[in-house]
């Protein structure tokens, strides 16, 4: 962990937020690579269970929304942790993270906790001049209630039958008690969500299938499978909304950690909002001559989470047998879909003459891929740089590309290397992107 974030901050992928005043805990900033990472999720998600379907709409709901929707979903009651609090260094821990239960982790000692208490994980902030209970409002802590109470819109809207699913990306806010392990655990962070409305009856079988189709979304973007598991929630662990309930986690250094859930949330969400509101939010089935409230599906995953795996799975050292001194060669293996930058443009020298027939290849390629310009230092330790943040592909620019209008490509997993046309370049970069060395 201490040295992919070591790597991060080096590279540009990760920094704390407010550093230069000491930083705030567990609050982080994506830097120039970083962002980049993070939108290639993003994209790749969108583009698997949006437009890759005929089933789904997109939505992008309010962060603050009216506070009788937090009161229905059973938020402002009872979305909290049990807390505890050492009465001897006076720290504040969930009582689930607690490696030893009448230990405390931070000071050792035995037997000083407090009595568990309910600790509720909402931001609160005041809407208007005036700061009194009347104004009161939440930042969201999920994505999923702007879903809920937007169902008949995108219902009328797109004119979908079921099953349909809605999804959306959005920063969420929740005020953890232990947040930690980098970006995994935060106050502030960023849900890849959907909700999956289909007929009662067939929501274990939708339910199967969204797990079967999560769970190969990872592994088709790059993560190893051995580091993958399913885990089904036991029956005291359930959401008090949830039929059932899978994590897909992942094997982080610190052990098996989620990284998405699928849950069957029953009818609860609809059912409760369309009664509260006074608004019918029941669907009604052409085919059965009948209303109901329909079943949800909810796969939910976390943007923040999902960057981190990707960026721990693909982390790689080997000894480069092509240097002389057998260096050990630091590389970030990151999937074609989404590494930060696709491809690097380097001069063999800041040589005059080569610096034009450069600056026009990068030229060229940038407006096809993501792309990186670089000229300093030696092209080995150019080489070196691009590896250790994932670019698949460096385009070499030579003297003998003056002449014969040709460049070199090298592949970063094997560091084989041809030589083809300018002309033929985006084409070939395209493919080999898409198919592989």
């Amino acid at each position: 962990m201490d040295t992919i974030l070591s790597l991060s901050k080096r590279r540009g992928f990760l920094f704390q937020s407010s550093e230069i005043y000491g930083g705030l805990n567990a609050t982080w900033d994506y830097g120039p690579l970083g962002v980049e990472l993070k939108r290639n999720v993003k994209d790749a998600w969108w583009r698997s269970v949006v437009q890759g379907r005929d089933d789904m709409a997109g939505l992008a709901a309010a962060m603050l929304m009216h506070p009788k929707v937090w009161v229905t979903s059973g938020h402002v009651e009872s979305f909290s942790d049990p807390l505890v609090e050492c009465r001897h260094c006076h720290q504040r821990f969930r009582t689930d993270d607690l490696p030893e239960p009448d230990r405390c982790p931070e000071c050792g000692n035995e037997g000083t906790f407090t009595e568990p208490r309910s600790f509720n994980l909402m931001f609160k902030t005041f809407m208007g001049a005036v700061e009194d209970t009347a104004s009161q409002v939440y930042l969201r802590p999920e994505t999923a209630q702007g879903i809920f109470v937007n169902f008949a819109n995108v219902l009328v809207a797109s004119r979908r039958k079921l099953p349909f699913g809605i999804a959306q990306i959005g920063k969420s806010f929740r005020n953890e008690i232990t947040p930690g392990n980098s970006t995994f655990r935060t106050r502030e962070f960023e849900q890849m969500e959907i909700e999956y409305f289909v007929r009662p009856g067939t929501d274990e079988h939708w339910l199967n299938s969204w797990v079967e189709e999560r769970f190969s979304w990872y592994v088709k973007h790059g993560i190893r499978r051995e580091n993958l598991r399913l885990r089904r929630h036991g029956e005291d662990e359930l959401a008090h909304y949830a039929k059932d309930c899978y994590d897909i986690e992942y094997r982080f250094p610190w052990g098996w950690a989620e990284l998405e859930g699928i849950a069957n949330r029953t009818d609860y969400d609809l059912k409760h909002h369309g009664e509260a509101s006074g608004q019918d939010l029941k669907y009604f089935d052409e085919e059965l001559k009948d209303q109901y409230y329909p079943y949800v599906i909810e796969p939910s995953g976390g943007v923040d989470r999902a960057a981190l795996a990707f960026h721990q799975d693909a982390y790689d050292e080997e000894t480069d047998s092509t240097s002389r001194k057998e260096e050990t060669r630091e590389v970030l293996r990151f999937h074609r879909h989404i590494v930060p930058i696709k491809v690097a443009v380097l001069p063999l020298s800041r040589n005059e003459r080569l610096a034009p027939t450069a600056r026009q290849v990068h030229t060229l390629v940038r407006q096809h891929l993501s792309t990186q310009y670089d000229d300093a230092q030696s092209i080995g330790r150019r080489y070196r740089r691009q590896d250790e943040i994932g670019t698949p592909y460096c385009v070499t620019v030579d003297f003998q590309t003056l002449e014969d209008k040709r460049v070199t490509i090298r592949d970063r997993d094997t560091m084989q290397q041809i030589r083809v046309p300018i002309a033929d370049l985006v084409y070939i970069l395209r493919d080999k992107l898409e198919h592989g060395w």
